[in-house]
């Protein structure tokens, strides 16, 4: 497995980042990523392990000791088409997933993992830099229409797959550009979104149609359905135009805090906040803003969502920013050999943290405090978890200045608005209900209509939706077809 004895002479060598003051003076992305003799050697840091754990600690299985292999032996052509050959956007998970195959590489055990996402995210840059990622048309057509709503990653996925076994699609987005939630959930200082223009060009190429502004739901006439959505299609209309419908929208329901103040002014969703940016970025001019110039910005939940809030906070010039986290901090390191191949819960470091953010952990907001109408401040608690059960410190509240709240504290589920339009049982968490193995894989209750991705399984990775859409793909091709050479 590339060179034999790599793992034993040759250290990690992580990305590099720009530096931090440099920037937060611009929403491009900062990742220097590994020159081509730096990637072999990553690469050469392989072992031939035996059983390669990463191959499943990675939800789209890819064949990450054999692209390794190759990249070490510079055959970058051979290792793009490998990559390929599970992964439709290796240029989204070489950004922005939080690499699942590390933690469960192998070496990862007793010793720092290979950078696989840094191996994965050089092979795809030279593959789009050499010309060799290109449009893969079928040669025939099955006369077969699919619709598929949603063009986040899982629907991107799906209907890629699907056009290249000759199906025409057409991918329906209810936002004025495609990519759902990489489009605009995502900062561009994470992801450019120019990542998703050219797949969507390679894809047009290879027969999909995009319409965007277009949310398929029955409303009521007259109905504002979203600020940029143009125009309805009932669901009736999509069945009775298509052979199968695959439904990928993805979780927007956030989870609330009602607490006193809620109401006030100043109080936001974090996809209130994060997606006017993006569209600014992009050329659009945004009405209101919500901005954090010059305020003290809190950000209430731990997670991506927060970390994103947070770096788009210091962009804005934000004189504090504060994160808070529900539970309690956890270990700086895993205890590797209780948990390794899997996820480990150990402390996460994001850039934007490093960029100035104030951490606390282990409390919780109380009330949101304001003057005329407009929040000024917060109380929050310290919290301590005994016998199963969160309870308040006594004693510990505190009141701190917030001009700016952001709610980052995860999504419930899809927004229930499609499922019920066309009539798909919810499982208990709100999701559309179906299995994901046998004959009625991603199928719904309703004939001939499919659910995959954050529609199905809630809120999750992209690389997961990528996953959902490919295996989706191939179980709408079985069901158009009697038969699918699509891989699941």
């Amino acid at each position: 497995m590339g060179k034999a004895t790599g793992f034993l002479e040759l250290q990690r060598i992580e990305e590099g980042y720009e530096p931090a003051d440099k920037r937060l003076k611009h929403y491009k992305e900062f990742v220097i990523g590994l020159a081509e003799e730096d990637a072999a050697k990553q690469a050469a840091r392989c072992m031939d392990c035996g059983i390669p754990f990463c191959n499943n600690g990675c939800p789209v299985n890819n064949i990450i000791p054999d692209f390794n292999d190759l990249v070490y032996r510079h055959q970058w052509k051979q290792a793009l088409d490998t990559l390929h050959s599970t992964n439709n956007f290796p240029e989204f998970t070489g950004r922005i997933c939080p690499a699942p195959c590390e933690a469960a590489c192998t070496l990862n055990f007793n010793n720092d993992a290979v950078g696989i996402k840094s191996i994965e995210h050089a092979i795809i840059d030279r593959g789009w830099k050499e010309g060799w990622v290109v449009p893969q048309p079928s040669s025939q057509k099955t006369g077969k229409r699919v619709a598929v709503v949603g063009s986040g990653p899982a629907g991107l996925a799906a209907a890629q797959q699907l056009a290249r076994v000759g199906h025409q699609v057409t991918v329906f987005e209810k936002n004025d550009r495609v990519g759902g939630l990489l489009r605009y959930g995502i900062p561009d200082f994470k992801m450019e979104k120019s990542h998703i223009d050219r797949r969507v060009e390679q894809m047009q190429a290879e027969g999909v149609a995009f319409e965007t502004g277009v949310l398929v739901a029955e409303l009521p006439k007259d109905t504002k359905v979203t600020n940029w959505a143009k125009k309805t299609l009932s669901p009736k209309q999509l069945l009775d135009d298509f052979d199968a419908v695959l439904l990928t929208g993805g979780a927007e329901q956030p989870r609330d805090l009602p607490v006193p103040g809620r109401e006030l002014q100043g109080v936001h969703f974090a996809m209130e906040f994060l997606p006017a940016q993006n569209k600014v970025n992009a050329g659009d001019k945004v009405a209101d803003q919500i901005r954090a110039d010059g305020k003290h910005v809190v950000v209430i939940g731990g997670g991506d969502t927060g970390s994103d809030c947070v770096g788009t906070s210091n962009r804005h010039g934000a004189k504090s920013v504060t994160q808070f986290e529900l539970m309690p901090m956890p270990p700086e390191q895993e205890n590797k050999p209780l948990v390794w191949p899997y996820w480990p819960q150990k402390l996460r470091t994001s850039s934007s943290h490093e960029e100035g953010c104030d951490r606390e952990f282990a409390i919780a907001t109380k009330e949101f405090i304001g003057e005329k109408g407009r929040v000024t401040a917060l109380k929050a608690v310290r919290v301590e978890w005994k016998d199963g059960k969160m309870q308040e410190v006594s004693g510990s509240e505190q009141v701190m200045p917030a001009d700016l709240v952001l709610l980052a504290m995860g999504f419930v589920s899809p927004v229930g608005s499609v499922l019920e339009a066309f009539g798909v049982d919810k499982d208990a968490r709100g999701n559309a209900k179906s299995d994901t193995e046998g004959e009625a894989a991603y199928i719904t209750n309703v004939p001939k209509v499919f659910a995959a991705g954050d529609m199905r399984r809630g809120q999750s990775l992209v690389v997961w939706a990528i996953r959902e859409g490919r295996q989706a793909a191939r179980a709408v091709d079985t069901f158009l077809m009697g038969s699918s050479v699509l891989p699941r």
